[in-house]
């Protein structure tokens, strides 16, 4: 493993960045309404001095009440996503894992379709009951796979296998007893969709609980580092497991149940953009987290902008793009596995 430097990974996330930059200029620019490279940074001057009073309403609204408010979406669910996917990987020692391989997305989505059928017109209930709904299905599976006291991987990962069966199951029936068209809503959520911008005080919450859960995932970075050799060996060299583990768990389920309850089950990126990571700037997990974190911001945000630009003036769910563009992917890292 190569010796981290505070300098190199300073150097690393800031390319990220960068790129990151280029991404949202390219999605605030692109859309059913085209605007120039001119205008816009125009535009984005006029705000940070102060003067957007000056800008059009068509622009304003563009720019600042639907493309903005989407791309800060997909940024903050990307990080999320990307982060506990890693975090999953890491936890259960298995490079294939990812955020909803325990049952905390079918879970929220559980919550998500009873609050679209019994309260539609309500829509903050929506990722209110999809966040309470991921919750308890988290406290569920934790119990669940306690094994003599302990948090054991594979009495885990199977008691997450069943309770995603057990909720996808419930969801097909639910979805199947609606009416003709009553479902669309419900099936581009459960695809992944951006389009619904979070509320001001919402967005607050959702990035105080993105800070808290990367944050915490990051404090175990070096003990990750030793689990992932070996549990037994990690203990040796004064690894408290038991308690990374825990706080691993309830971090990354806490990340996933944030993103899935404000844009439904968006899958692949916390799959394939830790694996990319890695690929790129190795397996400490000190660079893993802060590049994942990021990484996931560029993929949904690129995803999205596909999504809204390919059979522009309708759009695509993120998530059938993502899945696209992934699928292929999640082979070739198989194969390379397997090889």
């Amino acid at each position: 493993m190569r010796t981290l430097t505070l300098n190199r990974l300073l150097w690393i996330c800031g390319a990220l960045l960068a790129v990151l930059f280029v991404v949202v200029v390219l999605a605030l620019k692109v859309g059913a309404v085209p605007i120039s490279m001119t205008d816009l940074a125009w535009n984005l001057v006029r705000v940070i001095v102060g003067r957007d009073t000056q800008l059009s309403s068509e622009y304003g609204l563009i720019i600042f009440g639907l493309r903005l408010p989407r791309i800060v979406l997909g940024i903050f669910v990307g990080a999320a996503l990307s982060v506990s996917g890693a975090g999953f990987q890491a936890l259960l020692r298995n490079p294939l894992a990812d955020p909803y391989v325990l049952g905390v997305s079918s879970g929220g989505s559980f919550g998500a379709i009873l609050a679209l059928i019994f309260l539609p017109y309500m829509p903050l209930v929506t990722p209110l009951a999809a966040f309470v709904a991921a919750t308890a299905t988290v406290a569920m599976v934790f119990f669940l796979g306690r094994r003599q006291g302990q948090l054991d991987n594979t009495t885990l990962l199977l008691a997450g296998v069943i309770t995603n069966s057990f909720f996808s199951a419930v969801i097909i029936f639910l979805m199947t007893t609606l009416k003709g068209g009553e479902d669309r809503g419900m099936l581009y959520w459960l695809m992944g969709d951006l389009s619904t911008p979070l509320a001001a005080s919402v967005r607050w919450m959702f990035g105080l609980g993105l800070i808290i859960g990367i944050g915490a995932i990051y404090t175990t970075a070096a003990d990750l580092n030793l689990i992932t050799m070996g549990e037994r060996e990690a203990m040796h060299l004064g690894v408290d497991v038991t308690r990374v583990k825990l706080v691993v768990y309830v971090s990354a389920s806490l990340l996933t149940g944030l993103a899935v309850s404000v844009s439904g089950a968006i899958g692949f990126v916390g799959l394939l953009v830790p694996h990319a990571m890695r690929l790129l700037f190795g397996s400490d997990y000190r660079v893993l987290i802060p590049t994942s974190a990021i990484g996931g911001a560029i993929a949904v945000v690129v995803a999205d902008t596909l999504a809204r630009k390919v059979v522009a003036p309708t759009e695509l769910p993120v998530g059938a793009v993502l899945a696209i563009f992934g699928a292929p992917f999640f082979l070739y890292l198989l194969r390379r596995r397997l090889a």
